[in-house]
C-alpha cells in the first residue's frame, strides 16, 4: 500500500474540468482556495490558493491575478489527483 499521489494526465484533466473558481474556504474565512468542477458542475478537488500561487510564482509578493492565471490553471490541470475518476 502506498500513500503516493498520482495525477491525471493533461489531457484527460482538460477534457474532465469545466472550471476551476478562486473561492472563499467554507471552514477559513481569510484563505483562499481554487476548487476544480467538472463538466457538470460536480466539485472534483480544491488547491490551497497562496500555496499554488507560490508554487506558480515564487517570490512574488502579490503578483497580477491575470499574469499569472494561465500559470494557475496550467499547474491546476497537471495536478488533479487520479483518485477524482475512481
Amino acid at each position: 500500500m502506498t500513500d503516493e499521489v498520482t495525477f491525471l494526465p493533461f489531457d484527460t484533466a482538460v477534457h474532465l474540468v469545466g472550471a476551476i473558481q478562486e473561492e472563499e474556504h467554507i471552514q477559513e474565512p481569510d484563505r483562499r482556495i481554487f476548487t476544480v468542477y467538472d463538466r457538470n458542475d460536480r466539485e472534483l478537488c480544491w488547491f490551497d490558493a497562496d500555496e499554488t500561487i507560490a508554487v506558480v510564482a515564487p517570490g512574488q509578493v502579490n503578483p497580477k491575478k491575470d499574469r499569472i492565471q494561465a500559470e494557475v490553471e496550467k499547474y491546476i490541470l497537471s495536478h488533479i489527483p487520479a483518485w477524482v475518476i475512481e
